[in-house]
């Protein structure tokens, strides 16, 4: 089975295609021709997800999923939440805005964070949407080389490294991505 992740961030796709069972394959939207930034206008992660799937779909007519995620903190009223890519400004550079969100943080003793990835996915004409929730805490500093985004900031409960300094498989167990793309994959293989 080949099916379309509408995204273009090699990282996201790297991460689910290591998660896919051989048997699905992952077509990137440079393979089908699609290279504009998806509109992501939404004022809710379910709702961005949505509109990247939906883009696809009526556009260029392919079954596609499409995730979105956001970085819940609660002491700050769950920001950055849908604006976690662009917390710090349109340039959306990850370092800037984990330097924002440590110095929102600087004098706050509530650390408690949540991760959540929503996957839309569009298959023979019905949407389906499939959520993933990692629990965890914002650390003091960056630490960790590995991941994307703010993984170097966030530690997962129950673990002392941050997602940055998790392998990748074993990351790919836990995460909020994770856990959303193994409720896909169980749909998936369910109709095919």
């Amino acid at each position: 089975m080949q099916i379309v992740f509408a995204t273009n961030n090699i990282n996201k796709i790297k991460e689910i295609q290591a998660l896919l069972p051989a048997d699905i394959q992952l077509i990137s939207l440079n393979s089908i021709g699609c290279h504009e930034d998806i509109p992501e206008t939404a004022d809710t992660i379910e709702g961005n997800a949505i509109l990247k799937a939906n883009y696809v779909t009526q556009k260029y007519g392919y079954d596609c999923f499409a995730d979105d995620t956001g970085l819940e903190v609660e002491a700050l009223n769950g920001e950055p939440g849908v604006y976690s890519a662009r917390y710090a400004g349109e340039q959306k550079n990850a370092n800037d805005n984990m330097d924002l969100l440590l110095s929102k943080l600087q004098n706050e003793n509530n650390r408690n964070a949540q991760f959540k990835t929503v996957i839309a996915l569009n298959l023979n004409g019905m949407q389906h949407l499939f959520t993933g929730i990692a629990q965890g805490t914002i650390t003091k500093e960056k630490s960790g080389n590995q991941g994307f985004g703010y993984d170097p900031i966030f530690q997962p409960e129950g673990y002392d490294k941050t997602f940055a300094e998790i392998p990748l498989e074993e990351k790919g167990r836990i995460s909020h991505r994770g856990k959303a793309t193994q409720k896909l994959i169980s749909f998936l293989q369910k109709t095919k």
